[in-house]
């Protein structure tokens, strides 16, 4: 006897699942302010307060979950990030992160990371593990979740495929900062 559910439905389910676990808390939530008295309201309205926050946290790093399609594996590791390949790997430490930048090299997206002493480090968006840099970047100073699914949906001009015969597209269309640290000590461009 195989499994009880395909592979895609336990994919799906396995994806769905953190922020149907928020909405249902929401849901228990409400319907138990709803009973009635004083005191219910003032146990469910917090309880749905919590789902619904979970619920938008969980929904948003999805967007940091995609279909594994580009080689290398990514590591996050008491605040180091390592981004193994077999030709481009890197490691930086995100406590040491000056510029993070959204990039499309031919016609796949990439996170670029660069550090205070200028060393820069590629991480495609749908290598495996990618979805571990969502609460890494989202504790950026100044940053937060809603910056970067707003980063994630911005122009589409990061959405295009190179054009033929071309390696890179232009800079202008392709290059999108993200992020980048204020004060003393950031390295030039």
């Amino acid at each position: 006897s195989g499994p009880f559910l395909r592979p895609e439905a336990t994919r799906f389910v396995a994806r769905w699942a953190e922020p149907a676990l928020g909405a249902a808390l929401c849901g228990l939530g409400l319907w138990i302010a709803t009973r009635g008295g004083w005191l219910l309201p003032v146990l469910g309205l917090p309880l749905a307060g919590l789902g619904a926050g979970w619920a938008l946290l969980a929904w948003r790093r999805l967007r940091f979950a995609p279909e594994i399609a580009s080689p290398g594996l990514v590591e996050l590791d008491e605040g180091r990030l390592r981004y193994l390949h077999p030709r481009m790997p890197g490691e930086i430490s995100l406590t040491d992160l000056a510029e993070l930048r959204l990039l499309s090299l031919r016609g796949r997206r990439v996170w670029r990371l660069r550090d205070l002493s200028g060393a820069t480090l590629l991480v495609p968006l749908d290598a495996a593990g990618a979805e571990r840099l969502f609460d890494a970047f989202a504790a950026l100073p100044g940053l937060g979740s809603a910056g970067l699914v707003a980063a994630l949906d911005g122009p589409s001009a990061l959405n295009r495929p190179a054009p033929p015969g071309g390696t890179l597209p232009a800079p202008a269309l392709a290059d999108r900062l993200v992020w980048r640290r204020s004060g003393q000590g950031l390295a030039p461009v």
